[in-house]
């Protein structure tokens, strides 16, 4: 099982949101779990993941099943040096069991490690980055990946239902 997972952010508290899938072509994905976690940490520039790490590891914990990869919003290395990222850092927090890619909308000056990705025509690359997965492994998975736009179709589900603000557990 595979999960594309994000969270958003409002006054005091974060939703979570994940949507898990089989394969790389699904559209639709096998099911999608929302929860919403209280009052994350304060944004500290460099240390974005003291903040989004904890809503992660919750919603990591409610899926209940065995996992290969998980997709998260941003980088899994940052900058020169490959310092350690969100993804990164989930990866470490789960014991390296489980794979991370990273996708980000946006470059990050010395991110080297990062592989441009040009989906369905897009002049703007997504930017990739993996732990646990040879990069450009997880660069061709993220190009196949459904969806006629630059944002694969799940990774953009997932963003909407954590942006959702409901708290919803389907199977």
């Amino acid at each position: 099982m595979m999960a594309c997972l994000d969270v958003a952010y409002h006054a005091l508290e974060a939703n979570a949101a994940a949507v898990l899938f089989h394969s790389w072509g699904d559209g639709a994905g096998e099911r999608v779990i929302v929860t919403r976690v209280p009052a994350p940490a304060d944004y500290r520039p460099g240390q974005f993941y003291l903040r989004e790490l904890p809503c992660l590891l919750a919603l990591v914990a409610l899926i209940g099943e065995p996992l290969e990869v998980l997709i998260v919003d941003g980088y899994v290395w940052l900058g020169e040096g490959n310092l350690p990222g969100l993804g990164a850092h989930l990866h470490a927090a789960l014991g390296g069991a489980v794979a991370v890619i990273g996708v980000a909308k946006s470059p990050l000056a010395g991110a080297t490690s990062a592989i441009p990705v040009l989906r369905r025509g897009s002049r703007r690359p997504l930017f990739v980055t993996a732990a646990g997965m040879h990069v450009l492994v997880a660069a061709d998975h993220i190009e196949t990946m459904h969806g006629e736009h630059r944002i694969p179709t799940l990774l953009k589900r997932a963003d909407q239902l954590s942006r959702s603000w409901q708290d919803e557990r389907k199977g």
